[in-house]
């Protein structure tokens, strides 16, 4: 048993319940750290250019790089999203239609219906952002009579022309190259495709138009022009994989092959929208940058949900395939991702976000390593008067989630798809999608500005607790403990209520165990970073 009279004095009524003043600075060095990470590259240029030719990834960034609708400032943006789309359509044929009688066709449909509807999701979003945006508003092409002097075919003619309550008339026009309405008249693929049409007709409904793929269109809404947009006769062009002996081969080639070509043209929609976002904040329009920057998030999700399809995939064809296409990976570096440089390239702009937060905050970095940035964003945080500001950074560091779970969930899924030791990179020490994932913060700033708010609120929460402190919880001479841990840690917290003891504590601030030395309750420290 242990006694508690050897604390007395400590908590006797002759020490101050108030702290001396020092100043509210605690200057902390902090020596450098020894290990440095890896830094994120692509693959070798054979690789790289080898994946590139195998995706035709050249002709589709022709497709995406050809501005034909100057005024719309969303063309590079939906125009590879509007692609992904597509083939996400030609994608739920070949797997339905996949005569492997051990194929999991339930599960795949399952799957490849949520990530159609993800992609719609992302693209009604981002149509309603551009419809309430001055520059972008009424910008997108839309179907209408002119091209031909308002008449329509009297045969094989998509369009209708419809004549509402008020006497406005809507052209609606159903696309003629997509895959989607012919899914949706074959038995076959019928459920399906109807689930993603009413899907759209859903999420389309804070536009004022839609876009033209089957939907039920109730309200009567004039269609994009989708067919001249995205191109599907140029898009379902390109569905021969150039390596036909593969193909004729293992059935899971045209799997990976449209799994690959969905996600090369997300990345190119990620970026972009990261384009666009550093223009918003140039010009500081941030809450269309804090939108656009929760569309970036989907976009990393919707990257996540494609990557997720290989578990889908025959183990013995799979890795059959792999051999095929010689894809082993001899290091790290030389994983399938990376022979990705869009995807690397991404991956670097996303983190660069963090270069934008002086500029939101309107501070500059302290050259001498100071708590500017972090003071800034705490007052920031506390006032609440700049709502835009806060939704952008808040936004800013769910990107960040976002890159680090599509990396860990990669890292998991070559483990189930490959094995362990692919995803070791064969044993080698340098484990580069460990590295990114369990990366410090992007936002030290901002991570040690919530860290210290939290703790000045609990500070705060503590000091009005401060004169009710329950009478269980009051030292008194006699008590006994069965450990003198025990017996420290009750004093403590009654300690940190009452503000009677100086104390010395260790916080965790930005993943370093920094000493503290807080003097009572009503003195908050912040350590010099």
């Amino acid at each position: 048993m242990v006694d508690l009279d050897w604390k007395t004095k400590m908590i006797g009524s002759d020490i101050s319940n108030k702290s001396p003043k020092f100043s509210n600075k605690l200057q902390i060095t902090i020596p450098p750290l020894k290990l440095r990470l890896a830094e994120l590259a692509a693959a070798s240029e054979s690789l790289c250019s080898a994946y590139e030719q195998y995706l035709r990834l050249p002709e589709l960034w022709k497709l995406w790089e050809a501005t034909e609708f100057p005024e719309w400032k969303s063309e590079s943006i939906l125009k590879p999203a509007f692609t992904g789309l597509e083939i996400t359509f030609r994608f739920i044929s070949t797997v339905l239609s996949d005569a492997r009688p051990y194929a999991n066709r339930r599960e795949w449909r399952r799957r490849i219906e949520a990530l159609a509807m993800s992609q719609i999701e992302f693209i009604a979003q981002l149509c309603e952002d551009d419809e309430d945006g001055g520059e972008t508003r009424a910008t997108i092409p839309i179907v209408d009579l002119s091209a031909s002097a308002g008449a329509l075919a009297a045969t094989n003619s998509s369009a209708e022309v419809w004549k509402m309550a008020d006497d406005t008339v809507v052209v609606s026009h159903v696309s003629e190259e997509s895959l989607l309405p012919r899914l949706a008249t074959w038995h076959r693929f019928e459920d399906v495709a109807r689930k993603i049409q009413y899907e759209i007709e859903c999420q389309m409904q804070g536009c004022p138009y839609t876009l033209g793929l089957g939907e039920p269109n109730l309200s009567g809404k004039p269609s994009l022009n989708y067919d001249l947009i995205c191109k599907p006769a140029a898009v379902h062009a390109l569905k021969r994989c150039p390596i036909d002996d593969v193909e004729s081969k293992n059935s899971e080639n045209r799997t990976l092959y449209s799994t690959h070509q969905v996600l090369e043209s997300w990345i190119r929609v990620a970026k972009q929208l990261i384009a666009r976002i550093g223009d918003e904040i140039d010009s500081r329009r941030y809450e269309e940058a804090a939108s656009h920057c929760w569309l970036l998030e989907k976009v990393w999700s919707i990257l996540t949900q494609i990557e997720d399809l290989h578990l889908l995939m025959d183990p013995d064809d799979f890795l059959r395939l792999k051999n095929q296409l010689a894809i082993k990976a001899k290091s790290d570096s030389e994983l399938f991702c990376f022979r990705s440089r869009e995807l690397v390239a991404v991956t670097k702009s996303s983190k660069d976000l963090r270069h934008s937060v002086p500029a939101v905050l309107e501070v500059e970095v302290d050259p001498s390593g100071g708590p500017r940035i972090q003071n800034a964003a705490m007052e920031l945080y506390r006032r609440k008067e700049e709502s835009a500001k806060i939704h952008l950074l808040q936004a800013m560091q769910a990107v960040e989630g976002a890159v680090k779970r599509f990396y860990f969930c990669y890292k998991q899924l070559v483990a189930v798809v490959m094995g362990s030791l692919e995803a070791k990179a064969n044993g080698e020490s340098g484990d580069l999608l460990s590295q990114i994932f369990l990366e410090p913060t992007y936002f030290p700033s901002l991570d040690a500005a919530k860290t210290f708010l939290g703790e000045r609120w609990s500070h705060d929460g503590l000091r009005h607790m401060g004169d009710n402190v329950l009478e269980d919880h009051i030292p008194k001479i006699g008590m006994e403990f069965e450990t003198e841990v025990e017996a420290y840690d009750f004093y403590m917290k009654y300690a940190k209520v009452t503000g009677k003891v100086l104390e010395q504590q260790t916080i965790d601030v930005l993943q370093l165990r920094i000493p503290v030395l807080k003097l009572g309750v009503d003195d908050f420290f912040y350590a010099e970073i």
